[in-house]
């Protein structure tokens, strides 16, 4: 389109068009439009150019932005591999299987691999447990051998050595493969694989497995491949990882919660010594991944069967019959003989088992030996036993010897409950000989006392008839002595009565008032002796009391006795009175002294047969040690008791509280 130039009019253009074509004719006005017509194509081209630089930019941009969209889908896709991962390794937080197929599966897709191995690694072998896209002839061969030790030159091998991935473009380029190794072979020629890339499972950079994949033609991986790959073995580890910790952790709550089982069976069970042993056995199967399990223990020189689980009844019929003894021919009677933990990894294949034909009958193959040891003795053994080659793990051996320890433990309880029942029998008929000694010698000693005692006084009362007189103070005192040994003979006599149950008692239903006068009046005579003073604090209206009298004031007066033996130039108080407690009725006889009292420690000694609170007590103020004792075993067989109150320097205080209706009470 034309226009005006600056400074002109529209209609100017046509006279300068009319101008220039007059002129064309002349040379110079040619030169000067040829000129023109150079520098318009100058600028055209100019134009050409930009315009295709501007095409190349445009190229490239997109070339950049295709290939940012590539690695945007590359990113998001490792990062949704990645994220389908971790969600079933939290999905299957104790099973790697479904873990190891994600990843396989991922790892060939993204890789553009045919198929994948995942191998870990055991002892100086690698055992494959998780294949993907495998031909099948290929899968059937490894899983019929799954444990391999590859070549040093395959991808695998050169992991093992290394613990860096390893990349092979051509299989059929190895030494190994050349030579005609199985392993390659077999690759090769059943899986089809040529192209391989191997990355090392590592934890703690200690080797415990790798990840592999194959291509079934010669197209090398990629470093992003190789990777990604890398990334999904880290994952396999912690995967790994974790399910060892948590099976662990099972495995440690199982253990600690048998335990605790088997711990309450003991204590629910102390006398069944066959429901304890039944819980182990069971515990020992479950716990230890056994087929069977059984527990023989010692009777003489020999060892039985004592309790077993998962046994066939024609299985359990023949252990049954079956002794062992200590010989390296059974893994019980090894187990005696080393007395150790036996391991045998498959019996039938040991030259020294000589049961081969009972163990592939039962159809054990694995079998383990844990004595039962007290104080260094074996007196039984726990074996367990699997129909599969697999050795049992170091925490199922703890275990099973935890499970023996137990077994001990029950065992030693029966035992010991046994052998004190026994004694305590035998304690007891011997505790029956000595009362009945004790009564019929009681008796035998009372017919010549009383011969002496009666004679005596007859001497004492008569002697100016006998003529006697000089012999008068001595006489007193053999008949002193002799009614004191009358007293301890009778007191012997009472217990031994009271230890052979054979006490009689004679209750009678009599005023309380007249039997206190009369014991009151007994005990001045001992109150006089050093002394005291005594002092009577009655109820008004004590009533009625049912009870045996001779045996009340046989208390009363033992009571009176020692507190005016421990009591010098003192109070001795008798205090009576009706109480009620525990809904009944009772009376209650206090005998309270203000004299030598006790130590907390001495009264703990008190009630005791023939003990005294302590030695010294004991030299210096005498006694048997019989008096409370039998006062307190004869208050409780008329269905009361006899209890004390002291303090040092300060007296004491003894009560007998006596139902006011006689009950007879077998608490002795």
């Amino acid at each position: 389109m034309w226009e005006a130039r600056p400074g002109r009019k529209a209609g100017d253009c046509s006279d300068e068009v009319t101008l220039s074509c007059k002129g064309a004719k002349s040379r110079t006005s040619g030169r000067n439009l040829r000129s023109t017509g150079t520098k318009a194509r100058t600028h055209v081209d100019r134009l050409r150019a930009s315009n295709t630089d501007l095409e190349e930019q445009l190229k490239a941009s997109r070339r950049e932005l295709a290939e940012a969209r590539e690695h945007l889908a590359e990113a998001l896709e490792q990062q949704t591999a990645t994220s389908e991962v971790l969600q079933v390794i939290s999905s299957f937080p104790c099973d790697l299987e479904p873990v190891f197929q994600s990843m396989l599966e991922n790892a060939t897709r993204i890789c553009d691999a045919q198929f994948g191995n995942l191998y870990l690694c055991e002892g100086d072998a690698f055992r494959i447990v998780a294949m993907h896209g495998a031909a099948p002839g290929y899968a059937e061969a490894r899983k019929h051998n799954p444990l391999v030790r590859p070549p040093p030159d395959s991808a695998l091998g050169r992991v093992a050595i290394t613990k860096q991935p390893a990349h092979i473009s051509d299989v059929k380029t190895t030494r190994s493969y050349i030579e005609r190794d199985p392993f390659l072979i077999l690759g090769v020629d059943q899986g089809g694989y040529r192209t391989i890339v191997a990355v090392p499972m590592l934890k703690n950079n200690e080797l415990i497995g790798a990840i592999l994949i194959f291509r079934q033609k010669v197209e090398p991986f990629s470093d992003k491949h190789i990777e990604l790959l890398s990334n999904f073995a880290k994952q396999a580890v912690i995967a790994i990882e974790n399910t060892r910790l948590l099976n662990e952790l099972r495995a440690s709550l199982q253990q600690q919660t048998a335990t605790a089982d088997v711990l309450k069976v003991i204590s629910r069970s102390t006398f069944d010594l066959q429901a304890v042993l039944d819980t182990l056995v069971e515990s020992a199967v479950r716990l230890c991944d056994a087929d069977m399990a059984a527990i023989h223990r010692l009777r003489g020189s020999i060892y039985e069967h004592a309790a077993s689980h998962w046994l066939t009844p024609a299985i359990r019929d023949y252990t049954t019959k079956i002794q062992f003894e200590p010989g390296r021919g059974t893994i019980a009677g090894r187990t005696a003989l080393e007395r150790d933990v036996i391991h045998v990894t498959d019996v039938q294949d040991d030259p020294e088992y000589t049961l081969g034909a009972s163990a592939r009958a039962m159809g054990a193959r694995t079998m383990l030996g844990v004595p039962l040891l007290r104080e260094g003795i074996p007196i039984g053994m726990i074996v367990l036993m699997r129909r599969v080659v697999r050795r049992f793990s170091d925490r199922e051996i703890d275990l099973a010897t935890t499970f023996a320890d137990q077994a001990v433990i029950a065992i030693e309880n029966v035992r010991l409950f046994y052998e004190i029942q026994e004694k305590s029998r035998q304690l007891e008929l011997a505790s029956q000989h000595k009362s009945q000694f004790l009564a019929s010698m009681s008796h035998e000693l009372r017919t010549p006392l009383n011969a002496i005692i009666g004679l005596t006084e007859m001497m004492c009362t008569n002697a100016a008839r006998f003529g006697t007189e000089k012999a008068q103070e001595p006489l007193r005192r053999v008949n002193a002595a002799g009614t004191h040994l009358l007293g301890l003979i009778n007191q012997v006599l009472d217990l031994s009565k009271i230890e052979a149950g054979k006490l009689e008692l004679n209750p009678q239903s009599l005023q309380l008032a007249p039997l206190i006068d009369d014991v009151v009046d007994t005990a001045r005579q001992l109150a006089g002796q050093n002394k005291n003073r005594l002092v009577v604090e009655t109820q008004e209206n004590l009533g009625a009391l049912t009870v045996d009298p001779m045996r009340l004031r046989q208390i009363l007066l033992n009571l009176f006795s020692n507190a005016c033996k421990f009591t010098k130039q003192g109070q001795v108080t008798l205090r009576a009175c009706r109480v009620l407690a525990d809904g009944r009725d009772w009376i209650d006889l206090a005998v309270a002294d203000t004299g030598i009292g006790m130590t907390a420690e001495q009264q703990a000694k008190l009630f005791q047969d023939f003990t005294q609170a302590d030695s010294l007590t004991a030299r210096r103020y005498g006694g048997t040690g019989l008096g409370l004792a039998i006062s307190r075993k004869l208050a409780r067989i008329m269905g009361g008791d006899v209890t004390v109150a002291s303090e040092a320097g300060k007296g004491s205080v003894f009560t007998v509280r006596l139902p006011v209706g006689l009950e007879k009470s077998a608490a002795v």
